[in-house]
């Protein structure tokens, strides 16, 4: 056997081989062809819009001078022209000159709080190393501030020295407000060239919405054999609590007949009362529900407060809020995004992202979502804005099972507060976010 004939074929895993495989003639070169060829224009598109990228319009501008200026000088003769387009060439590669080389330092992000409320005013902190032996060159910096953009200059650094820049975030509006990144900005002093470069990613800024703190609600507690231990004492139940002496008309079935015989008096068992408590709140996110922005803060703050109300009485809570219906859907989306309940911090993350919309689902259709998702609710809340009526109101109502005590709070920018019974519907409207604290007192109060 010959050596030639003792090797083993290597096999080719290139680009040719992953895409025509061992397949030869002129198709197969066709294909290639046209592969390489779009790979190149890829790399070519890619390539231009960097630079485009890097070009300011005011640069483009002097670009397109410069070449009509040479080409109509040559042309035509006309000097001045020449001078023109070749002074224009000039001041292009002397910007580029000007941003030649890479920006060797290390920027950094941070943000010390990254939950407030609204009003508050968190700092938001961006850090500039030199991580090089050489001197780094004063620079531009760029962070983006939800809408916005904050600039600012960090001076000149010397080897291994840092420097820090705090600025403040107005809250003036419930909402999650993206920091950053920060951007680091070179740019020729012309304004014909300008090069950015991404150094730390976004942060989140969760501004929660004001909350007060509401009295605690006796209401909405059923009798439940599987609910909770409460210090109330009754002679009929099943969590015990302890022996006491028989008083007259004690049920003989509670008599303790070993304790009895032991004391020669009669004993009988006292038990602890066992209560259920599920506290549902439907915060309506239709547009066509509020009047006015100030009336649906007013209802999600509202939201905040009852939620956290319910979990410092370690109730059970649930929050719902209206589906939003998208945008290429051929019907209403007819159902309830929950809103999280695991803690204070969740709920108030979920309540600063909701925002209202003209296609979710208004308060009625809520109420008859919630009522069938969220079974053995014993005291429900209804969150709306001021268009609507009681009638309204009392169709949202029905939905819940008779006997369940539900509680609609009306929300109007300036509303003078009140309180009143609708057949079996509590209707309590608010204007200012401290009315619900104030209402909710005097109801327990009556």
């Amino acid at each position: 056997m010959s050596a030639t004939a003792g090797r083993t074929q290597a096999t080719l895993t290139n680009a040719r081989a992953r895409i025509v495989g061992e397949r030869e003639g002129v198709l197969a070169d066709v294909i290639v062809g046209v592969v390489r060829t779009g790979s190149a224009a890829g790399h070519g598109i890619a390539a231009a819009g960097r630079i485009g990228g890097v070009v300011t319009p005011l640069g483009w501008s002097l670009v397109a001078l410069a070449a009509l200026a040479l080409l109509s000088g040559y042309l035509f003769g006309w000097v001045e022209a020449v001078a023109a387009g070749w002074t224009a060439v000039a001041l292009v590669t002397t910007a580029c000159l000007s941003l030649a080389g890479r920006i060797a330092s290390d920027v950094s992000l941070r943000l010390p709080a990254d939950r407030v409320v609204v009003g508050d005013r968190p700092p938001v902190e961006v850090t500039v190393r030199n991580p090089v032996r050489r001197r780094l060159h004063g620079l531009r910096l760029e962070v983006s501030v939800g809408p916005g953009l904050t600039e600012f200059a960090a001076p000149a650094l010397a080897a291994g020295e840092v420097y820090s820049e705090v600025f403040v975030v107005p809250t003036t509006r419930r909402g999650i407000v993206p920091i950053g990144p920060v951007r680091t900005v070179r740019a020729d002093p012309a304004g014909l060239l300008r090069r950015e470069l991404v150094w730390a990613d976004s942060l989140d800024l969760f501004v929660h919405p004001r909350i007060v703190a509401i009295p605690s609600m006796s209401t909405g507690f059923v009798r439940d054999l599987e609910g909770a231990p409460t210090r109330d004492l009754t002679a009929s139940h099943i969590a015990f609590h302890a022996l006491r002496e028989y008083l007259p008309g004690d049920e003989r079935r509670t008599i303790h007949w070993k304790s009895t015989a032991k004391t020669g008096n009669y004993m009988v068992r006292q038990f602890e009362e066992t209560r259920r408590s599920h506290l549902l709140v439907a915060l309506s996110l239709s547009a066509a529900d509020y009047a006015s922005e100030e009336e649906f803060e007013l209802a999600v703050s509202a939201t905040g407060s009852l939620g956290v109300r319910a979990m410092l009485d370690s109730r059970t809570v649930s929050v719902v809020a209206s589906a939003e219906t998208p945008d290429f859907a051929k019907r209403m989306l007819v159902g309830a995004r929950r809103i999280s309940t695991v803690g204070r911090g969740p709920l108030l993350d979920d309540l600063a992202g909701v925002e209202p919309t003209e296609f979710a689902l208004r308060l009625p259709g809520l109420a008859q979502v919630a009522a069938e998702d969220t079974a053995g609710a014993s005291l429900v809340f209804l969150l709306c804005g001021s268009t609507l009526g009681a009638a309204q109101l009392r169709a949202a109502a029905a939905h819940f099972p008779p006997g369940m005590e539900v509680v609609a709070i009306v929300c109007g920018a300036g509303t003078v507060p009140s309180l009143r019974r609708v057949a079996d519907l509590s209707i309590l409207r608010i204007g200012y976010l401290e009315d619900l604290q104030r209402s909710l007192a005097k109801r327990l109060a009556t």
